[in-house]
């Protein structure tokens, strides 16, 4: 029996009707719209497309060498697979898909997809992976490439490791837990983010982007945090970061120094140090936003 698992929980789906162990699929569509499955110990080697329009597909201990392998299905749990390098854009327009300890080293793994859980999956060559996708758990996984979860909506993140630029631009509805994430350029043009307890290092972080909340996080950035809308940040600490918040609305709470901070919208920044504070803009009266040193550096 396969699980579809969705943000609301888990749901049973129909009870495989056939079982393949062992199996070399080889062929364009080698198992086009077949329903029901149960394959262990599998290869999928040369042949476009073999999972296609396919559901309630359960697979462990299996291989995918080609392109194309899960698209326009639903219902798959994937257990111990790997998809190489040549099994790009491997899944797209599929719903209800849940991944565990997993290894995918192909770029674009998944574009226009929707309820996606996540577990103990690594991501070799994470370029363009989670594009446009929707209602995604990831727990305890690891990627590394750029444009990770470009345009992706109500995602609930626990334990990711993050190493690539120009993650979760244009993002929204998105809780971050517990992470490391070394990513210049995250969080552009996105929209209700929360970020707890995790490790942030990237110039230019959030440009463009409202109601972002930071929680018990370290951040290092270079002209970070500006040119947002209702930037809260809660026990943070900013280790070599300048030149931040400019043109933002903030409200944060900084523990320890910030190396410089440069003409705030409005709002209220407190820290024990400022190395130094810009205010050049003619435009931005110096009463526009509140700026308290706790200490002098």
């Amino acid at each position: 029996m396969t699980v579809c698992y969705n943000l609301e929980g888990s749901k049973e789906v129909n009870t495989m009707s056939e079982v393949f162990d062992q199996k070399l699929f080889e062929g364009e569509r080698a198992l086009f719209k077949k329903k029901d499955l149960d394959i262990r110990n599998s290869v999928f080697q040369n042949g476009e497309s073999p999972l296609k329009e396919c559901s309630n597909i359960s697979l462990e201990n299996t291989l995918f060498r080609w392109k194309y392998p899960m698209w326009y299905g639903e219902y798959f749990t994937l257990k111990n697979c790997t998809m190489f390098e040549m099994a790009r854009a491997g899944i797209w327009y599929t719903r209800c898909i849940a991944m565990y300890d997993c290894d995918i080293q192909a770029p674009k793994a998944f574009r226009r997809s929707s309820k996606i859980v996540l577990d103990g999956v690594t991501f070799s060559r994470a370029d363009e992976t989670l594009w446009n996708c929707s209602d995604i758990r990831m727990k305890n996984v690891t990627a590394k490439g750029d444009y990770f979860a470009m345009n992706c909506r109500d995602l609930d993140i626990d334990g990711l490791r993050l190493d690539g630029n120009y993650s979760f631009d244009g993002a929204s509805d998105l809780v971050i837990r517990n992470s490391r994430l070394l990513s210049k350029d995250a969080f552009w043009n996105a929209e209700n983010v929360e970020v707890r307890d995790s490790y942030i290092l990237g110039e230019y972080l959030g440009w463009n982007s409202k109601n972002v909340t930071l929680i018990n996080c370290v951040i290092e950035s270079n002209q970070g945090m500006c040119y947002m809308d209702n930037l809260r940040l809660e026990n943070c600490r900013l280790i070599s970061t300048d030149l931040a918040f400019e043109y933002s609305s903030v409200n944060a709470d900084i523990t320890g120094g910030v190396d410089s901070i440069k003409n705030p919208l409005s709002g209220r920044i407190e820290a024990d140090s400022i190395g130094q504070i810009i205010l050049d803009d003619p435009d931005i009266p110096e009463s526009s936003a509140e700026i308290t040193v706790r200490r002098s550096i």
